[in-house]
């Protein structure tokens, strides 16, 4: 870039030295420099300030006025001193804050260059492909991570982007569904999008985003896009869900075992002792837990394979609440724990029974196991506009702000759980949200850490 400017400015200069030189010609052959003047030689003075700097311009503001008295003589007409130094300060003046600009638009030009790189550098610097169109699709900024990306895929050079992504729906292991989702892209112009896509027979994954970019006014001028290859994050997620499957089924036959012969031995705790009926209990709670660890992992299983069926019924959900919340006073009152069920007023909606009963299972154990010795946890149950709201609030542990975006993914345990050795999975949060999901509704969170957390599940009631 430097070099560029410095060859820019050198053949300018040796323009408008030539410039000069023709007007001086033109000055002498018709003996006009008395009647045209100094200002003949202005805008060479200026081109060259401009071009070359202050320094550069003073000095052209000289020669030009040396030429113009050069003419005078030629011409016999001599100017007064002050006349011929107060125009030639003028051109001096002239070139001197023509330089001063030169110079401020070059270090404005410098800085803008600066800048583009490190853009540059930096959108090149990300795993992900960006690039961003006009609002006709056409590509105004790509960075090397997708030219490389549509290279591997084979997308062609030309066209907008959409034109460039339906060439390889060939090439997808649902084409159809693929150009489906293109299409419906292109003409929801201001809708952001987030879209999957499998590649035939190399089981290559890609995860695609694009969002709209509108002006300070509101109004639409163009899309960014981005494409991310997901692959290794897809095929650990697909081991996982199977060693979950695989671990659940192996844990079902001997826990099946081991509840049988509890219940033998049941039978029998007369005959066995104090010692021996404390050793049935700590199995006996023990096989329960693991009882319930083992269906999670199968449910968990199942909502990922979507295979979970759901019984449609009209479900009383109020006395579903209210079998949850007499369930878990024992636990609360060894944990001395106040659980409280507001208001109940709501008339039957659809779902399943059993699950919705596992919903409000889970928020409550959440609450109640967060919760501080002499806390208290809220139920309460409303509906209004065809919707029916469960909140479920507890006074416990609370969740810092930047884990609760983290807590409704499996597996998931909050720092202030682990430090406090909470027992738990990780489970529960994930199975709710995708039971409410199935069920049309939606679950919303909040907390503030050491002062407790709010659950709002909201459900269809019609």
């Amino acid at each position: 870039m430097r070099r560029a400017l410095l060859r820019r400015r050198y053949f300018v200069a040796a323009l408008s030295v030539l410039g000069m030189l023709l007007t001086f010609g033109l000055l002498v052959a018709t003996n006009a420099s008395t009647l045209a003047g100094v200002i003949v030689f202005a805008p060479w003075v200026m081109l060259i300030g401009v071009d070359g700097g202050a320094f550069p311009g003073v000095g052209a503001g000289l020669v030009g006025g040396g030429l113009w008295l050069a003419a005078l003589q030629l011409d016999s007409a001599l100017p007064t001193t002050s006349q011929a130094s107060v125009r030639i300060g003028v051109l001096c003046v002239l070139g001197f804050g023509s330089g001063v600009v030169g110079n401020e638009l070059r270090a404005s030009e410098r800085a803008r260059a600066t800048t583009v790189a490190r853009q540059r550098a930096l959108i090149d610097a990300t795993i992900d492909g960006i690039c961003l169109t006009d609002v006709d699709g056409n590509i105004l900024i790509v960075n090397e991570p997708l030219v490389r990306m549509a290279t591997d895929l084979g997308m062609p050079a030309e066209g907008t982007v959409i034109e460039r992504l339906l060439s390889i729906s060939d090439k997808l292991a649902d084409p159809e569904r693929y150009r489906e989702r293109m299409l419906a892209i292109a003409e929801s112009p201001g809708d952001a999008t987030t879209d999957e896509f499998e590649l035939q027979g190399t089981g290559r994954v890609f995860r695609g985003y694009t969002s709209p970019v509108d002006d300070r006014q509101g109004r639409a001028v163009g899309r960014i896009w981005t494409l991310r290859e997901v692959t290794a994050d897809k095929e650990l997620e697909r081991m996982r869900d199977a060693f979950v499957a695989t671990v659940s089924h192996e844990l079902r036959t001997p826990l099946t075992s081991i509840s049988g012969f509890l219940e033998m031995l049941h039978d029998e705790e007369h005959a066995i002792g104090d010692s021996g009926r404390l050793y049935l209990d700590v199995i006996r709670r023990s096989a329960e837990r693991l009882h319930h660890l083992v269906e999670d992992l199968l449910l968990v299983a199942q909502i990922e394979a979507q295979r979970v069926d759901l019984k449609r019924e009209q479900v009383d959900l109020c006395a579903v609440v209210e079998r949850s919340v007499d369930a878990v006073r024992s636990w609360a009152r060894e944990k001395r724990v106040q659980v409280e069920l507001e208001a109940c007023d709501v008339a039957t909606i659809p779902g399943d029974e059993r699950r919705l009963g596992q919903v409000v299972d889970n928020l409550l154990s959440n609450a109640v196991k967060f919760s501080r010795e002499g806390g208290r946890v809220n139920v309460g149950l409303s509906c209004d506009d065809g919707v029916a709201r469960v909140v479920v609030s507890d006074t416990g542990i609370g969740i810092p702000a930047d884990e609760q975006g983290h807590v409704f993914s499996r597996f998931y345990r909050t720092s202030t759980a682990t430090e406090l050795a909470v027992p738990g999975t990780g489970l529960g949060l994930a199975i709710t949200r995708a039971l409410v999901d199935q069920h049309g509704g939606t679950i919303d969170l909040e907390s503030r850490e050491g002062a407790g957390t709010t659950v709002t599940v909201t459900l269809p009631a019609a």
